[in-house]
C-alpha cells in the first residue's frame, strides 16, 4: 500500500514518503490498562490554544491530522447508511468534517464523481476543549457544506451528551491525551444509538520511536540519564480489550505508519510543537531539553535513520503510527457470532494438519 499526498497537505519542510509507508494489521492480545493520572490535561490545552493562535503555522502543520481524518473517513466508504446525528469527540480544528465534503472520497474507485460522505450526515457535532482550535476553520468554504455545530468541550474526559443520541461517533487523534481512556469509550458507548459505529483513529506506542531512541541515547551519553521528554502511548494489543471493556462489539483494530522525512530533528521538534502535540506528561522534565543533548540527538538521529533522496538532499524519517479502530454498539439486529463448538470446518483440515497458529 503506498500514499500520494497532494503537496498542498505538506509544510514547507516535510514530504511524506510514499516508499516507506507500510500498513500492518495486528492481532489483539488481552491485556489491561491501568487508569491512572498520566497527562496534564490544562497542559494540552495550552498546547492547544497557544498553537491554534498561530492560524498560518497551525494550518501549515496540519498535514498529518489531515491525513489521519482521510484514511479514518474512508472507512466509512463500506457503511452503507445514513447518519441523522455524528458526534466528532475531540474534534481539533475539525479535520473530519472537512474531509468528509470531499467531491471524491474514494481515490480508488473507477467512477469519476462520488458524493461526499458528508451528503449522508444530517449533522455533526464537533467537540473539542481547546475552542480556539475548534474555531480556527469555521469562516473556509466547506462550513457550508455540511451541517456542523461546534461544542467546547469542559473537559476531555467526560462526553457531555444524554444516551442514545447519535448515529456515529468518531475521533481523530485526540484520544492519546485522554487518562481514563477505559471511561470516555464507555461514554461514547452510552451515547450512541443501539448498532451505531464507532470508529476512531489515535497515535500508537510506537510513534516517533526513532526520535525517542536517538533522545534516550544522547541523554544518556551527555548526561548519564535519561530525561522523560516524551509522552506514553497506549499499545494496540490493549485498544481491543478497552474497546470490548466500553461494550463495544464486532471489533476491527488495525494499525497505520506514515513515515514523513524531515531535515533535521529541530524541524520535526518544531511541527510537533506547532500541532499542539508537545509532550504533556505529569512528569515531564520541566527544565526541557539542554541544546547540547539536541546535537547529539540530531547527530544520533541522523547516524541511525537518515537517508539521502533521489535529489541529493539528506533527511531524517519520522514514522508516526496510528491505532484504527471500528467498534458497534450492541443492537437486536446486530449478527453475533456462533457458538465455540458450533463450527462445521476442521481447523486441521483447513492448515493441511499439523498445523500451528502462534
Amino acid at each position: 500500500m503506498r500514499l500520494l499526498v497532494p503537496r498542498s497537505l505538506l509544510h514547507h519542510h516535510t514530504t511524506l514518503n510514499p516508499c516507506l509507508l507500510r500498513r500492518r494489521t495486528y492481532a489483539i492480545s488481552a491485556g489491561g490498562a491501568p487508569i491512572a493520572e498520566v497527562f496534564d490535561t490544562h497542559t494540552k490545552w495550552l498546547h492547544k490554544e497557544r498553537a491554534a493562535a498561530n492560524v498560518a503555522q497551525s494550518r501549515q502543520v496540519d498535514y498529518l491530522r489531515d491525513e489521519v481524518a482521510a484514511r479514518l473517513c474512508d472507512r466509512l466508504l463500506d457503511i452503507n447508511r445514513q447518519f441523522p446525528k455524528v458526534l466528532d469527540f475531540g474534534a481539533n480544528a475539525c479535520n473530519i468534517a472537512r474531509i468528509l465534503t470531499r467531491p471524491n472520497p474514494d481515490l480508488d474507485s473507477d467512477k469519476k464523481v462520488i458524493e461526499p460522505i458528508g451528503a449522508r450526515v444530517g449533522e455533526i457535532i464537533c467537540a473539542d476543549t481547546s475552542a480556539t482550535l475548534l474555531h480556527r476553520d469555521e469562516d473556509e468554504p466547506f462550513n457550508t457544506e455540511i451541517n456542523i455545530t461546534r461544542e467546547v468541550l469542559q473537559s476531555p474526559e467526560y462526553v457531555p451528551y444524554e444516551p442514545q443520541t447519535f448515529d456515529l461517533a468518531m475521533s481523530s487523534l485526540s484520544l492519546h491525551w485522554i487518562n481514563d481512556l477505559p471511561s470516555v469509550l464507555t461514554q461514547i458507548n452510552t451515547v450512541l444509538k443501539p448498532d451505531a459505529p464507532f470508529l476512531a483513529a489515535m497515535s500508537g506506542g510506537d510513534s516517533l520511536y526513532e526520535l525517542r531512541g536517538s533522545l534516550q541515547l544522547a541523554e544518556q551519553e551527555r548526561l548519564g540519564g535519561i530525561g522523560t521528554h516524551t509522552s506514553p502511548l497506549a499499545d494496540v494489543r490493549d485498544v481491543g480489550n478497552l474497546l470490548g471493556r466500553a461494550g463495544f462489539k464486532l471489533l476491527t483494530v488495525d494499525v497505520d505508519d506514515i513515515i514523513v522525512d524531515y531535515p533535521n530533528i529541530f524541524a520535526l521538534m518544531t511541527d510537533l510543537q506547532a500541532m499542539g502535540e508537545a509532550n504533556a506528561a505529569l512528569r515531564r522534565d520541566a527544565r526541557g531539553i539542554g541544546r547540547d543533548v539536541l546535537l547529539a540527538t540530531e547527530a544520533i538521529y541522523r547516524e541511525l535513520y537518515g537517508e539521502e533522496q533521489a535529489d541529493g538532499a539528506k533527511t531524517i524519517p519520522a514514522t508516526f503510527r496510528t491505532i484504527y479502530m471500528i467498534g458497534w454498539k450492541e443492537g437486536g439486529q446486530q449478527p453475533k457470532p456462533l457458538e465455540r463448538g458450533t463450527g462445521q470446518a476442521s481447523l486441521t483440515d483447513v492448515l493441511g494438519g499439523g498445523g500451528r497458529i502462534g
